[in-house]
């Protein structure tokens, strides 16, 4: 293995990463507002968005369990493949079949996707950098993702608002279709492992040896893992729900500004993840994963003044200011959170099933998202012209679960 971090491989990787997670940022940005646009119903929107995530669930363990027995690579090259499919069929069907249950399916094809190709980019990094620049290679893929987030809805906006729908597929296409014709002239080292059986048996064996190794060698990260659940269903939820909700249904904005400041909102969520992804790596001698509960704190001290801006301003320009400028801080903590903990995991998890762990890991945590975006469709509808109580109830959820984070890692200190 190679010392230094940027090795042909890991850039190719990286390189890869950027052009197909532009097209995923892009897509999933159009696709959902295009619904809202169409409903105006934040309930239809928060179990359509929710629906979206079951298949990411079903095949975030498929994808750990292939990527510890089949070539990285090989996943990257053909579910980007199959992606670019996935848009293309979208676009041609478009006003020939029921345009919510495209959208639904669609959705749900392109979460899933993302479900099994993760944990192969996850699991790709021990075998490309060694240990000592983990944190530094989770910094990098983190800042990719959060770049290519920003300027995938931002662009979005603009081409949205200025020219519908159509014109944004045609990108997306263009990006999977780069991105996997790079991705395949990665070399991930791999050394085949033994069938056991049918892929199901494998699963079934692979996800109880994973809980065993959470549970019994390594519980701390399995209380982490109940920490990052029940953030994604209280305050992550939110944030999905609320922010396109918010901005383009409830604060006084017209049709076309609306799509567009959803758009450049968007931007800031991903420039706050960025931001952090850099944070991230630029500290990452100085970050510890005993005190990452105060990242948590302040991201949920964040829902209050959103809440509070909602009940005391009526301008809807000051509160789309508010809102993004607390989702961008958000963004921020969140994405240091993150970094240290897929660190944390990749280096105290075994070579030969790390794979397997981070799918569990993104499985069990993906599973609170779907509950969360459900919960806050029905409850700003419930909640209409009363947004604000939907709010400040994430935040005080998120903040309870924030303090108990403190006392979880400090075990780390006493091992």
């Amino acid at each position: 293995m190679e010392q230094k971090l940027f090795s042909k491989d890991f850039t190719l990787v990286v390189v890869g990463q950027i052009i197909s997670l532009f097209g995923n940022a892009t897509i999933r940005f159009a696709l959902p507002l295009y619904l809202l646009n169409l409903t105006g119903s934040s309930a239809l929107y928060g179990t359509v968005t929710a629906c979206a995530f079951i298949p990411a669930i079903l095949l975030s363990p498929i994808g750990g369990i292939v990527a510890d027995r089949v070539n990285k690579r090989n996943i990257m090259v053909v579910l980007d493949f199959f992606t670019a499919a996935v848009i293309l069929a979208f676009s041609l069907l478009m006003g020939e079949v029921n345009l919510i249950l495209l959208l639904t399916v669609t959705l749900m094809l392109l979460y899933g996707i993302a479900g099994a190709y993760q944990p192969s980019v996850q699991a790709s990094i021990p075998a490309l950098v060694c240990q000592d620049h983990f944190m530094a290679a989770n910094s990098i893929i983190n800042t990719v993702s959060s770049f290519a987030s920003l300027i995938g809805p931002v662009l979005g906006g603009v081409l949205y608002s200025a020219y519908g729908l159509r014109p944004i597929l045609w990108v997306c296409v263009a990006c999977f279709l780069v991105s996997a014709v790079m991705e395949v002239f990665i070399e991930i080292p791999f050394q085949k492992r033994p069938s056991d059986g049918s892929i199901w048996k494998m699963a079934r064996m692979d996800f109880a040896e994973s809980i065993r190794f959470i549970r019994e060698e390594k519980p701390v990260i399995g209380k982490g893992l109940l920490v990052v659940c029940g953030i994604n269903l209280f305050l992550s939820a939110m944030i999905i729900v609320a922010l396109p909700y918010l901005v383009t249904e409830v604060l006084d904005f017209e049709a076309a500004q609306a799509n567009r400041l959803y758009g450049f909102a968007q931007g800031a969520l991903a420039a706050g993840g960025l931001a952090g992804g850099i944070g991230a790596g630029v500290f990452a001698d100085r970050l510890a994963i005993h005190r990452s509960g105060n990242l948590l704190i302040i991201s949920a001290a964040c829902a209050f003044p959103m809440g509070a801006s909602l009940v005391l301003f009526s301008s809807g320009m000051i509160n789309y200011v508010v809102l993004t400028v607390c989702c961008f801080v958000i963004m921020v903590c969140s994405t240091i959170f993150a970094v240290q903990m897929m660190s944390f995991i990749q280096a105290e998890t075994p070579q030969k099933f790390i794979g397997k762990v981070i799918a569990v890991i993104l499985t069990v945590s993906m599973c609170a998202q779907p509950l969360g975006n459900a919960l806050y469709g029905i409850l700003f509808e419930i909640c209409r012209e009363h947004e604000y109580a939907v709010v400040l109830f994430s935040g005080v959820a998120s903040m309870l679960i924030a303090f108990s984070t403190k006392n979880i890692f400090k075990e780390i200190l006493s091992e």
